[in-house]
């Protein structure tokens, strides 16, 4: 059985270009949806075991030194490595605590100061 002929307009390099267009707005779509869900985040609360268990609070300048002499002045949840959220968010997602957000003037004993 012979294979059907291209119809005119309906060239590789149109096709390959129309999923090209389609991979690109696929994209654009998702990253908006990202940045989205990431604002819809449920904050981490006290109760969060991680949180307990890491010494989280929304408030740095609140943290125990003596629970945690790990800490350093001017470390909060905004310039750790974990933090996902962009500059100026004021909340974003952190990989330590999964489908929720953190306040990004926040501290737990996770910090890790991002490269400078």
């Amino acid at each position: 059985m012979p294979l059907p002929r291209n119809k005119p307009g309906h060239s590789r390099r149109s096709v390959l270009t129309l999923m090209a267009a389609a991979g690109a707005a696929a994209l654009g779509l998702r990253s908006g949806l990202s940045s989205a869900q990431d604002k819809q985040l449920p904050p981490v609360t006290d109760s969060d075991p991680t949180a307990k268990a890491l010494g989280y609070t929304d408030d740095a300048s609140k943290v125990d030194k003596s629970k945690f002499p790990s800490f350093k002045p001017g470390s909060k949840c905004a310039n750790c490595t974990f933090f996902q959220g962009k500059a100026g968010d004021a909340r974003g997602p952190c990989q330590i605590f999964p489908g929720k957000s953190v306040d990004a003037n926040g501290w737990c004993a996770s910090h890790s100061p991002k490269a400078k």
